[in-house]
């Protein structure tokens, strides 16, 4: 049968403690961030906001996203297993690339959301109505699952000869094309397509809505009532730049860094995996004043 060979870290011993050790340590982190705020939001009913909807769908994506990567990371390093079967590197790039999309589709969302609170807060409730947020969400996953969908099929249909061996400890879209010993030109423009259909419209819109919401706040005399515009925006801001700027810089890498040390893609395309479901969590817990609270409530309570 097709498999497989995994990559660890370059340079690193495979079965390495001091690796898997923290590996293990960051997605305990993420699984404990992720699932507290689905639980708060759950329970809070002062959360019950479409803001906070779309916290808890990126909370979910995060997870996913996560989850996806977690049974090989952790083989290769606590285990020494690098082989994965064929069937199973597809099943695995299919879902990284599937919640990377409804991810970037979140972000969007949630930037509709701030441009609608400070650019027309009096028709906030009337336009970001709970019908609308349930369409978005169902459009945002099943564009997720849809997109992606054709890649797993073209690849699954591609011969693979010669070297078996990925890049990194997961199956990338990028990193199995490749190994392949046949024509993939339909394979690379469909691959580049529905980046630029998901992220790179996704990227735009983000940047237009943005365009328009400090057009707003530089319109506000007060400089108090910018300052509290604009601190609204940083929690979003923070978690749009965690993820696209490893992204980018792993899809230009992947396309134009042939020569760079393998460790360098190793760490970037860890870092788009591993950091924004770390990170977001702790980001919005610190930047939101009612979440903030509610942990500090849960802890004074302990």
């Amino acid at each position: 049968p097709l498999t497989f060979i995994l990559t660890g870290i370059p340079g690193l011993m495979m079965s390495s403690y001091w690796m898997a050790l923290p590996l293990c340590c960051l997605y305990l982190l993420m699984l404990l961030g992720n699932c507290t705020l689905l639980w708060m939001i759950k329970t809070d009913h002062s959360l019950h906001t479409p803001m906070y909807c779309f916290l808890s769908m990126l909370a979910v994506a995060d997870l996913g996203l996560s989850l996806s990567t977690l049974p090989t990371m952790l083989a290769i390093f606590w285990f020494e297993s690098t082989s994965l079967p064929f069937e199973a590197c597809i099943v695995q790039m299919y879902f990284i690339h599937s919640f990377s999309a409804i991810e970037s589709g979140v972000l969007v969302a949630m930037a509709f959301d701030r441009f609608v609170a400070i650019c027309y807060p009096l028709r906030y409730t009337s336009v970001l109505t709970s019908s609308l947020i349930m369409k978005a969400a169902g459009a945002i996953f099943m564009r997720g699952i849809c997109v992606v969908l054709p890649v797993a099929v073209l690849i699954k249909k591609m011969p693979f000869c010669g070297s078996r061996v990925l890049s990194h400890s997961f199956c990338l879209h990028q990193d199995m094309l490749r190994l392949v010993c046949g024509d993939v030109t339909v394979n690379s423009l469909y691959g580049l397509t529905a980046v630029i259909l998901t992220k790179g419209l996704d990227a735009l819109t983000i940047l237009l809505s943005y365009t328009m919401i400090l057009r707003t706040i530089l319109s506000i005399v007060s400089q108090e009532t910018q300052a509290k515009a604009f601190s609204t925006c940083i929690s979003h801001l923070c978690a749009v730049l965690i993820f696209y700027i490893p992204l980018i810089g792993l899809s230009i890498i992947h396309r134009f860094g042939k020569n760079l040390p393998p460790l360098t893609h190793t760490l970037l395309a860890d870092a788009y995996l591993l950091v924004p479901p770390v990170l977001n969590p702790l980001v919005y817990s610190w930047k939101t004043k009612q979440i903030r609270r509610r942990i500090l409530v849960l802890l004074c309570r302990r």
